[in-house]
């Protein structure tokens, strides 16, 4: 069975599957990074597990993966193959192409960017699969975003387009770790909104969850926090939409599991924002925490469809929904 491996690197846990032409998963294996124990070792760990993959393919599927796609965290030349920098990981100047095609015996490897990786899977086969234009922002340990064109997602002329989360939305504000002040991540994402509330309930264990479901039942003091973090979230999304007119605006990560009391607050600050801008439509992302993978595996297969070797990918089932799936811990 023609399939491709598929590898999502975090900074705490890496996903992975074998994915079929169809875009089916065939295979799911999740296990931790393991960044304690450095930088190479987190490397030598991404290198065993795609080997191991490959040799479930070998022995369950009847044939080796004809490529592999592998999403990392940080500064990434795609075009190169090289991880430059990742902060949570260690790493710096990584040939992780070079390194993963090595290892899995010369088959052809992708490299891509983990948040524009998961807006590809976001774009083809999930929340904006019908749109032409749109904008993937996830929400969690910080704010990044990728920029969606016709199927495929703008890297920029460096490799940092998207990085939404270090627009300014309050000038003056709370230090980043980007060397400015007042940046969207650090008043929007899941880890803001932790802090924010940890700080207004007195509770160092509370987090994003807690004051969500807090601002449901009513307390002031969530309200409050909730309030200040869509607010940003708007004014940043606003200055998003004024430059590239997205479609549809697709919003995931940890904060986007409250649902509708993240969205209809949302829409409507968005909506009050407005003024020449056309408002595009807002929707929660589709693929969850499978979208990175998902998206590796986009990348594997049209590095192959280049090439002439693959069927178009994104056509056909659904994924997760062909033969069967196994997961393991």
């Amino acid at each position: 069975m023609r399939h491709v491996i598929a590898l999502d690197v975090g900074g705490t846990g890496m996903k992975a599957a074998l994915i079929g032409a169809d875009g089916g998963l065939l295979y799911e294996a999740r296990r931790p990074t393991g960044r304690e124990r450095g930088p190479e070792a987190v490397v030598a760990g991404i290198l065993d597990f795609a080997a191991e993959l490959r040799s479930y393919g070998e022995e369950h599927l009847g044939e080796s993966a004809r490529a592999a796609g592998v999403a990392v965290p940080g500064i990434v030349d795609a075009e190169n193959g090289v991880a430059v920098y990742a902060a949570n990981l260690g790493w710096r100047d990584v040939p992780m192409r070079r390194l993963l095609s090595e290892r899995l015996d010369g088959v052809p490897v992708a490299l891509g960017h983990d948040v524009r990786t998961g807006g590809l899977a976001e774009g083809r086969i999930g929340a904006g699969k019908d749109a032409d234009r749109f904008l993937f922002v996830p929400l969690g340990t910080g704010i990044a975003g990728a920029i969606g064109i016709d199927g495929r997602i703008e890297p920029g002329a460096h490799g940092y387009a998207g990085e939404i989360g270090h627009i300014v939305v309050r000038p003056g504000g709370i230090p980043c770790g980007c060397g400015q002040r007042g940046c969207l991540e650090r008043l929007a994402s899941a880890s803001a909104v932790t802090q924010a509330w940890a700080e207004a309930s007195g509770d160092p264990d509370a987090d994003a969850a807690d004051c969500a479901k807090a601002v449901e039942s009513g307390d002031p003091a969530a309200k409050a926090v909730w309030h200040e973090a869509v607010a940003a979230l708007a004014d940043g999304l606003v200055t998003a939409l004024t430059l590239l007119d997205p479609r549809t605006l697709i919003i995931g990560g940890g904060l986007a599991e409250a649902g509708e009391t993240l969205f209809v607050p949302l829409r409507a600050a968005v909506e009050e924002r407005v003024t020449f801008q056309k408002m595009p439509a807002i929707v929660p992302a589709a693929l969850g925490d499978t979208a990175g993978c998902l998206g590796a595996g986009l990348l594997a297969w049209d590095l192959l469809d280049a090439t002439g070797t693959a069927p178009a990918p994104g056509t056909g089932t659904p994924p997760g929904t062909t033969h069967s799936t196994e997961v393991t811990a």
